[in-house]
């Protein structure tokens, strides 16, 4: 199913632009329908969304949603879930409490500096209908917006063939959104950015979903902030000798049962985990209910190459910048002081990736697609943003001047100088 590329300084790289370009291709048809899209909404409101509704979420109208309506489909969800979720609020609330960031002031001779940090006033929450509604990303998208301060959190989603998935609202009431509407797609998005009759303008839009929501969120951003542009799903993993067969076999699935496009990569020093991880990705692919989609991922999206040292294996993860990285070594923190770029790591045989992605605190929403290299995972910080002050005294002012007519003078700026000299 993975035929192993050894490692020669050519192969494994053409491998990993194959996957990297997989993920960052677009489709000029979207673009154009989801431009057009946005236009229409922007320009007709409420009337342009209601179209989109009944054409794509079978809805013909916005139905809205207050904090108080979400608590009956708190109630009704099953016992074992709410403790689920229970438990996972607590863990994701006591990570991203230590984010939180304080502003600062000091003072420099006759001046006082400083900067003062705010939550955003209002924040837009996208979450995808249908098969691909996932409570957890209720959670990590809306507990740290939270803890940053955020005025108002707005959650948006789509009616699936016009029901409401009770669990995911039941999310949105234990992470304390205050506003939800039935709406989906681009249509949606762009209520979010531009506000319409019913739905009210976002300052930023976080969230995953289709490529069509993906597209619009590129599209708008600067009119609003966003997140980030989330591409396939990917796992790399480094191992060693120590490493179990049926563990990796396991971690690879769980990210290929994600997307027919999700990448899942093993690089790896030993042959022998090679030689058996043919017969337990078979055993375990067979007992999967997304046995097709996880099959064709691992077909067109994966990979392993055997690698000659622990040092090719990072040179490798910090080539490609992955959404997750595991490291089941023998000492997996030696290893990870040499990783650059990557999203979440988990460390050691008994971390796998799925328990990031539910219960153990840290964020899942991480940027995917070698953006790794400059962006960092959703966290509290997402959702402030900073302010400086300045107040001199005119003794200071004095002091300081001459030196700053000089600098706006040499760039041609004499009214800039003027606003000290008619001081002095």
């Amino acid at each position: 199913m993975l035929q192993p590329i050894v490692a020669d300084g050519v192969r494994e790289y053409q491998f990993l632009q194959m996957l990297k370009a997989r993920a960052g291709e677009t489709d000029a048809r979207v673009v154009a329908s989801v431009t057009d899209i946005l236009a229409n909404v922007k320009e007709h409101g409420d009337e342009a969304l209601i179209a989109y509704g009944k054409r794509f979420d079978g809805c013909d109208t916005v139905q809205k949603y207050t904090y108080a309506d979400l608590k009956a489909f708190y109630d009704s969800v099953d016992a074992d879930f709410r403790n689920g979720l229970m438990k996972a609020k607590k863990n994701i609330e006591d990570f991203h409490n230590r984010q939180r960031q304080d502003g600062f002031s000091f003072t420099h001779k006759g001046a006082r500096l400083g900067q003062i940090v705010r939550g955003l006033d209002t924040v837009g929450l996208y979450v995808p209908g249908g098969t691909a509604a996932y409570p957890s990303s209720v959670l990590m998208n809306a507990l740290p917006a939270k803890i940053a301060g955020v005025g108002k959190i707005i959650m948006i989603t789509p009616p699936s063939g016009g029901r409401i998935n009770p669990e995911v609202m039941a999310a949105a009431y234990l992470a304390g959104v205050d506003e939800v509407y039935l709406v989906g797609g681009a249509h949606g998005i762009a209520a979010l950015a531009y506000g319409t009759e019913s739905i009210p303008r976002v300052d930023k839009i976080v969230g995953p979903g289709n490529i069509y929501v993906a597209t619009a969120k590129r599209l708008v951003y600067g009119t609003v902030d966003i997140d980030m542009i989330a591409g396939p799903s990917e796992i790399m993993i480094m191992a060693d000798e120590t490493a179990r067969a049926d563990y990796i076999a396991a971690d690879l699935l769980s990210q290929a049962e994600h997307d027919r496009l999700a990448g899942a990569v093993l690089v790896t020093t030993s042959r022998q985990l090679i030689d058996a991880l043919p017969a337990e990705l078979e055993r375990q692919l067979n007992a999967l209910p997304r046995k097709e989609i996880a099959e064709e991922a691992l077909k067109n999206n994966g990979g392993i190459v055997l690698c000659d040292s622990d040092e090719k294996m990072l040179e490798l993860v910090n080539a490609y910048a992955p959404e997750h990285l595991e490291i089941v070594t023998k000492d997996p923190y030696a290893l990870m002081e040499g990783v650059r770029h990557a999203g979440s790591i988990f460390l050691g045989a008994f971390s796998p990736e799925p328990i990031g992605d539910y219960l153990a605190g840290t964020n899942h929403v991480l940027p995917t697609g070698g953006t790794a290299r400059f962006y960092s995972p959703l966290s509290v910080d997402s959702f402030v943003k900073k302010m400086q002050y300045i107040c001199y005294d005119r003794a200071l002012l004095e002091e300081d001047a001459a030196d700053c007519i000089t600098l706006a003078e040499r760039e041609g700026l004499h009214a800039h100088a003027n606003a000290i000299r008619v001081r002095l």
